[in-house]
């Protein structure tokens, strides 16, 4: 039988003895159920990969040290998740920040794709398209008072979900 082989089912085993032991190392560090799981996860796919190349030590220490520098380079990755955040929250000068804007932007489109047919119409020809609102009745085929009774109750349902705050992807409420 050859090497790789054979190591195919000492991992086995290891796995059953070690689980144990490096999801609670792991938990115990980070406090995290679905992180630890996450984390022991790559941790053994680590070692599954070790074992392929040929760089296998088929103990539970050797694991642990794979989770510790799993964990570790998850702390890393956050650290740096949120240096980004602050230098896109904390503009100097107290200037109005362009990622504020731009993310302001990509809410209010979400929203509009949330909007009745005919209030998102009469918002994207108002608002985005810039016509006037003898224009947008013109478009939409409705006379001016009509028009205008559309876009006011347009304007009221999208501030709604706007201020509602639902994530349209998943129906989760987010909050600025």
């Amino acid at each position: 039988m050859s090497e790789r082989a054979r190591a195919g089912p000492d991992l086995l085993v290891l796995y059953d003895e070690a689980l144990p032991v490096v999801y609670g190392y792991l938990l115990s560090r980070c406090g995290n159920t679905v992180l630890a799981e996450d984390l022991t996860a790559e941790t053994f796919l680590a070692a599954v990969a070790a074992v392929r190349k040929g760089t296998y030590v088929p103990d539970a220490a050797w694991l642990v040290g794979i989770a510790r520098h799993k964990l570790a380079d998850h702390w890393r990755s956050q650290a740096r998740e949120q240096s980004g955040l602050r230098a896109v929250y904390d503009s100097p000068g107290g200037e109005e920040d362009p990622w504020e804007e731009r993310l302001d932007a990509l809410r209010a489109q979400q929203v509009l794709r949330t909007l009745a047919p005919q209030h998102r119409a009469a918002l994207v020809l108002r608002y985005l398209d810039d016509l006037s609102v003898p224009q947008v009745a013109e478009v939409l085929g409705r006379t001016r008072h009509a028009t205008e009774a559309l876009i006011v109750r347009a304007r009221a349902a999208f501030r709604r979900a706007y201020e509602a705050g639902t994530d349209i992807d998943d129906g989760k409420e987010w909050r600025r």
